[in-house]
């Protein structure tokens, strides 16, 4: 089957390249290679040469050009978004362009192109700081941050889509994912980080926040299945663990990965735009997708710092 995937180069988008062209797909793969952050490119690499892969630099706010791109296309996985909370409150805009803005010029193309379905990413953020826990997808969707409310306009623009055009999609509320590639702003990366540096992890607030981590193979599984899962009408799904654990736990579980329990975590303000507490109930996803989260906290963890051991050791070498 071709594909075509949007954000081919980042976290959750390369590691979903990968499982794409494990299972045989044609990928067209899309990325406007930002200055958010660097390095991406390396995790297309390997596919490069593969003839079942091809990679295009450009935005998709290119309406025109992505649904040249889209011809042929049976499955469009969109992932490209301007990530993170606390620069959507800074520089709002960013985030709706590319968030709310670019998610519709995905879905004027693949319709334009024909194609049968659009996976959307979204997030767990839409929710704010909700009254119970955990929450499910029929409940209100409250967002205290610009990032949220432009991943819940993107939201309502799948649905409505469907809804008007019959084009097939779904939009995917993550729950703090985490794993190898993950972004240089992501929490556990840089608890990580400070760790092996031998420095004191710095926690926003007290550390009882929760939240529901969940590891980055489990989402691509997820997401995988939603290209030929029943039709999922427009509506949103909640990717989560079904966990949640405090942001102390976690940074106690990197202590004992990197073999720095002498460390003792030093405590911040906290952070504008954060919520308190996420935890998500993953029953229509199990039950739509035939899907299941496998993978704890500790054994996530315990992955991730042994990949990011052997990048830094890789390039101190370089």
């Amino acid at each position: 089957m071709k594909v075509a995937l949007t954000g081919a180069a980042g976290f959750i988008g390369s590691t979903l390249a990968d499982r794409l062209l494990q299972e045989g797909h044609h990928v067209v793969a899309i990325d406007n290679f930002d200055d958010y952050y660097s390095g991406k490119m390396r995790f297309l690499e390997p596919h490069l040469d593969k003839g079942s892969f091809e990679l295009h630099r450009t935005s998709i706010l290119e309406q025109a050009e992505m649904a040249r791109l889209f011809q042929g296309v049976e499955v469009v996985y969109h992932l490209a978004a301007q990530a993170g909370v606390r620069i959507s409150v800074k520089d709002p805009m960013r985030s709706h362009q590319a968030n709310a803005t670019g998610t519709l010029s995905v879905l004027l193309a693949a319709k334009e192109a024909g194609v049968r379905r659009v996976v959307s990413s979204s997030s767990s953020s839409v929710y704010g700081n909700a009254r119970k826990l955990p929450v499910s997808e029929s409940d209100q969707a409250v967002p205290v941050s610009p990032y949220a409310a432009s991943k819940l306009s993107a939201e309502m623009y799948c649905r409505l889509f469907y809804e008007l055009y019959g084009l097939q999609s779904v939009s995917l509320r993550y729950f703090t994912v985490y794993g190898p590639r993950q972004r240089p702003d992501m929490a556990i990366r840089i608890f990580t980080d400070r760790a092996l540096k031998g420095l004191r992890p710095q926690i926003f607030g007290d550390g009882e926040q929760t939240r529901d981590f969940t590891y980055v193979d489990d989402v691509v599984d997820a997401v995988y299945r939603c290209g030929s899962c029943p039709d999922p009408k427009g509506e949103p799904l909640n990717i989560c663990s079904g966990r949640t654990v405090t942001v102390n736990h976690v940074v106690s579980e990197i202590l004992k990965a990197t073999r720095r329990t002498d460390l003792k975590p030093e405590y911040l303000g906290t952070q504008q735009g954060d919520v308190d507490h996420t935890w998500g109930d993953n029953r229509k996803a199990r039950e739509l997708l035939g899907w299941r989260p496998m993978v704890t906290i500790e054994e996530g963890v315990a992955r991730f710092v042994s990949w990011y051991e052997e990048k830094r050791e890789m390039h101190a070498e370089m």
